[in-house]
């Protein structure tokens, strides 16, 4: 395919250096965006009186048909193209003829990349968006069915404190909450139109931008035109929101993974997301959550990997940003197909209520509900804390637990002890009694599963 660009040389470029420079094998994936990005510039230049309405209608009608037919695999992208952008053009050109040319009017391919990646990316999150929705409904339905499901909750990964697993589910849902907002604060960041902006310094024609960023679904346009072509920031952005996503999701693989191991055994995968062993035929392994928490470094890799090829730049346009698409669509694509198998993983999957309550009934977990009794008996919290830890000290010697430690056991430490100790430090009581906004008590967990139901709503 002869190069639109080729008036200036005088020899072919060579062909591994063609290969080299050549984009359309993953700049492709912007075809519509590309397309629908000239037929509201072509529109424009016709408003403009910069080209004729017969041309723009004839371009924009051709550019139609051209989507179309690529849509529907009768016309395949060609992979000898340089991009899509001189694709599509070259395509225009060969079905219309010169009519065809005059849509470069006004334009570079280095707004139009800008104004098409944009878009492409503000689709994509569009569908990540839609994706945590769906993730976060199956979150709230977990723990909407285990308000009363008691098991221990760690700190340094050492049982620490009784709490239900709704609680703990809904951490996940607060963090995924916030995922959202943040996708939706990037998208609304990056949602300004660059075209227009030609290759850095603007036109001599009188073009319309507003009404191009207007068509486009854009709430405005770049005010610097140097800016508009160089700026990336909106995929560090958005690359850094995939990668807390991604995160999120590792950390919450990593506990899915210790939960369905023999040794915590608090949930039961789904057969259809987890796979066996070649040699064990007794083995259950958790190979899908494996995998999410692995190409967590993948997000990462491609976030750090676009820092690092813009940080050097001058302004504007250097050919260094092809680089970016890449990296940022293997980040989309990654974290789409992660919560594509994360969410109805997390559906699936068996909660094991009693070997929940078993572990919490271990590991002196409602050590502090003990000291909490002693204060409200009148004594200072720390005096209350170093005499609990004297009793633990003793029931660990002795092979006892609080539960059922002999009340003349609890009076050898202190008279202020009764009968009335043992309910108070009672697993449930210790989740019921738990009444500060946010905590693990009944009443808080409803109010924040009704949080994430309104959050959704809206």
């Amino acid at each position: 395919m002869s190069k639109l660009w080729a008036g200036r040389f005088s020899k072919e470029i060579d062909k591994l250096a063609d290969d080299f420079n050549s984009s359309i094998r993953f700049d492709s994936k912007m075809y519509k965006q590309d397309i629908k990005g000239s037929m509201a510039h072509a529109a424009m230049l016709a408003a403009q009186h910069i080209i004729g309405k017969d041309d723009s209608e004839k371009i924009i009608d051709c550019l139609g048909d051209i989507l179309a037919d690529i849509e529907s695999g009768k016309l395949p992208i060609d992979p000898e193209a340089e991009d899509i952008h001189m694709f599509v053009e070259a395509e225009l050109t060969s079905r219309i003829g010169d009519t065809g040319k005059k849509l470069h009017t006004a334009r570079s391919r280095n707004d139009q990349v800008a104004v098409d990646l944009r878009m492409y990316l503000r689709d994509e999150t569009d569908e990540i968006i839609a994706s945590l929705k769906a993730l976060l409904a199956v979150i709230n339905e977990k723990a909407s069915e285990n308000i009363d499901t008691i098991l221990p909750g760690y700190t340094h990964l050492q049982r620490a404190q009784p709490i239900t697993f709704a609680h703990h589910l809904l951490a996940y849902a607060m963090m995924f909450s916030r995922d959202i907002v943040r996708l939706q604060d990037a998208v609304k960041h990056m949602n300004l139109s660059p075209l227009g902006s030609c290759a850095l310094a603007g036109t001599t024609y009188n073009t319309d931008r507003e009404s191009v960023a207007e068509a486009l679904g854009f709430d405005g346009i770049t005010l610097n035109s140097i800016d508009g072509v160089s700026d990336r920031d909106f995929c560090v952005e958005l690359l850094s929101a995939y990668s807390v996503i991604m995160m999120h999701l590792s950390r919450f693989s990593e506990e899915v993974i210790l939960w369905s191991s023999w040794e915590f055994k608090f949930v039961e995968l789904d057969d259809s997301y987890t796979t066996g062993s070649s040699i064990m035929p007794q083995k259950k392994n958790p190979d899908m959550a494996e995998l999410v928490r692995g190409k967590t470094g993948r997000v990462y890799g491609d976030l750090m990997g676009t820092l690092t090829m813009l940080k050097g730049l001058p302004l504007a346009y250097n050919k260094d940003m092809q680089e970016d698409k890449e990296a940022i669509f293997d980040a989309i694509e990654t974290v789409k197909m992660c919560l594509g198998v994360f969410t109805p993983m997390i559906a699936t999957m068996t909660v094991l209520k009693d070997n929940m309550y078993k572990a919490a009934q271990k590991g002196f977990i409602n050590a502090t509900d003990l000291a909490d009794y002693m204060v409200k008996k009148g004594l200072p919290f720390r005096s209350a804390y170093k005499i609990v830890g004297q009793i633990v000290a003793h029931c660990i010697e002795k092979g006892e637990v609080l539960d059922t430690l002999p009340m003349e056991s609890y009076k050898s430490f202190s008279d202020i002890f009764e009968d009335d100790l043992y309910n108070e430090i009672s697993l449930e009581t210790c989740v019921k009694t738990r009444i500060s906004a946010g905590s693990t008590g009944p009443e808080s967990v409803k109010k924040q599963i009704e949080y994430i139901n309104k959050f959704l709503g809206e």
